[in-house]
């Protein structure tokens, strides 16, 4: 069995048993909520991978394409040159597309954001001590930037149903309401399929040289550290369809990535010499 069905399997497992766990056990937070998303999750205190600071979240699946890049420029450089080909590389740079597209900028907003927004959802800004949430035009979501009475006074002038504290600095709006794919998910599934295709041509060499070892012990470990995120994901947020489309997400993505790979592949493959009769 190929590294990328096993890791196909795997990852589909994950997805489905910590999806099914969280419906079973109500631990899953629904992040599409105003109300809820800025708050603590309920089970933080008790469960660690419930807190949205824990380390597994603040320092892998935060900058979960960096780590993934990292780990597979290590090994497409560290092996042999029989190892280092273009469709490798062209694969790698497709789903970078893919998740600059879906997560940062297509032509504007995100394609995530723009989902969200096309399924009912609202820009939300959540304000402190209980006092509610605010809807802003979706501009303000996209700009990113912090918004208090200070920052954008015009925007609290008519707003006296709202009691802010003077110490309150502001806060960042965020897209709420609508169906908010889990980009964790998505990504995550992405980086694990990834990386187990591209260690295919290292599982097919006889011997390594000591920093490809070292390369792809790491790769094994990050896809070993994101199979783990993406149960802790599965378990403690967003609702179960936002997971599921999640991980549909990063499937089409991965399938979207062999398109360029395999058209490389057949331009630089070399041709067959003709048989002599």
């Amino acid at each position: 069995m190929s590294a990328t069905r096993v890791a196909f399997l795997a990852v589909s497992a994950v997805v489905l048993v910590g999806t099914v766990y969280s419906i079973a056990y109500n631990t899953y937070l629904d992040t599409s909520n105003p109300l809820l998303t800025h708050l603590p999750h309920p089970l933080g205190k008790t469960h660690r991978w419930a807190s949205k600071g824990n380390p597994l979240n603040v320092y892998f699946i935060k900058k979960a394409w960096g780590w993934t890049t990292a780990a597979f420029l290590l090994a497409w450089s560290t092996g042999p040159p029989s190892t280092r080909t273009l469709p490798r590389l062209t694969r790698w740079l497709t789903a970078t597309a893919t998740w600059l597209v879906f997560t940062a900028w297509f032509f504007g907003p995100a394609l995530i954001e723009r989902i969200v927004l096309a399924s009912g959802g609202e820009c939300v800004l959540s304000l402190p001590d209980g006092a509610g949430a605010m809807s802003l035009p979706a501009e303000y979501c996209h700009a990113r930037t912090s918004i208090s009475p200070a920052t954008h006074p015009a925007l609290f002038a008519s707003s006296s149903a709202f009691v802010l504290p003077a110490e309150w600095t502001g806060a960042t709006p965020r897209l709420r309401k609508g169906h908010d794919v889990s980009g964790h998910i998505f990504l995550l599934t992405l980086s694990i399929l990834l990386l187990a295709q591209q260690l295919a041509p290292s599982f097919a060499l006889t011997r390594w040289s000591t920093p490809h070892r070292v390369a792809v012990s790491a790769n094994l470990a990050l896809i070993a550290i994101w199979l783990f995120a993406t149960g802790t994901t599965s378990v403690y947020f967003h609702s179960p369809g936002e997971k599921i489309s999640g991980y549909l997400l990063g499937l089409a993505c991965f399938a979207l990535a062999q398109i360029p790979g395999d058209i490389v592949a057949s331009i630089t493959a070399p041709a067959e010499k003709p048989h002599l009769s």
